[in-house]
């Protein structure tokens, strides 16, 4: 969280998304409200699993927008710590954010999803590796699973081996829709020498196997 959203959350709190009472973006009652989802892992995948901790709407919609298009960065320490429920007390993951475009970062003035995952690197003590980078500036966003899996060849690569071998590793990112992107960055850390492989978004769109 920046200095400007913790000064402004102390002068003007925000109100809660689900219920509109002051002081959070979301707040305890309503964060138990949210709704659990399945995500289904596609044939011969790289992942071992993708979990997501509730579906893309309503709710959970709105604090996505907050955090992508709104400027409120305090929105990913409350994603992170729902999120944080799905990772076993026993993990010795590596926490690892795919990388957004860096029209994107440009735009917003942060990277989204390595704000969550330092987050969640907080909140369950797991170690941090920012070892994804990609090339280029191409968006998925519109096109179905074979349309991104095609647009993100060549798009990512691993740029600390060391982090990566043998590792563990759970990819993070705000949302999962088709899945392409997840499955590219897996299949790029498996062949980097990762060990195992899994995703963990906050939200599910609910087209993987589109």
């Amino acid at each position: 969280m920046s200095f400007l959203d913790r000064f402004i959350g102390l002068i003007a709190p925000h109100d809660c998304l689900g219920c509109g009472h002051e002081g959070s973006l979301l707040c305890r009652d309503c964060s138990h409200k949210l709704p659990a989802t399945k995500v289904p892992v596609p044939d011969n995948s790289s992942l071992l699993r993708i979990q997501s901790f509730t579906p893309y709407r309503g709710v959970a919609k709105d604090l996505i927008w907050r955090l992508k298009s709104g400027g409120t960065q305090a929105a990913a320490q409350i994603m992170a710590g729902q999120m944080a429920k799905l990772i076993g007390p026993d993990s010795k993951a590596l926490i690892v954010p795919i990388p957004t475009a860096t029209t994107r970062v440009r735009q917003r003035g942060y990277d989204q999803a390595k704000l969550l995952a330092r987050a969640l690197a907080r909140h369950t003590g797991l170690s941090y590796s920012n070892c994804l980078a990609r090339h280029g500036q191409a968006h998925q966003v519109g096109a179905h699973r074979h349309e991104r899996l095609q647009q993100l060849h060549g798009a990512l690569r691993v740029k600390n081996l060391a982090a990566v071998r043998g590792s563990h590793i759970i990819l993070i990112d705000d949302v999962t829709t088709t899945g392409a992107t997840l499955e590219t960055a897996a299949s790029i850390l498996k062949q980097a020498g990762a060990q195992t492989v899994e995703a963990l978004t906050f939200a599910y769109a609910e087209k993987l196997s589109k």
